[in-house]
């Protein structure tokens, strides 16, 4: 469906990022702040399917083999 546009580097940080967050948004249930927590599904979303929409509006690609506009 989507090109791949994320090397392999840039989706293992992403993945750490959004489970880092996920996790600390079941650490502190009564925290009134966690609800902010639950953006770690977009890099952990983007991580785990290779292609973020931003870099495609922006003409990146951090894949190997693409060429970087």
């Amino acid at each position: 469906m989507f090109k791949t546009n994320e090397s392999m580097a840039d989706r293992a940080i992403r993945v750490v990022i959004g489970l880092a967050a996920l996790t600390l948004f079941f650490v502190f249930p009564e925290a009134a702040w966690r609800w902010w927590l639950l953006i770690g599904l977009v890099p952990l979303v983007t991580g785990l399917v290779g292609w973020c929409a931003i870099y495609q509006l922006l003409g990146i690609s951090t894949a190997p083999g693409e060429k970087k506009t």
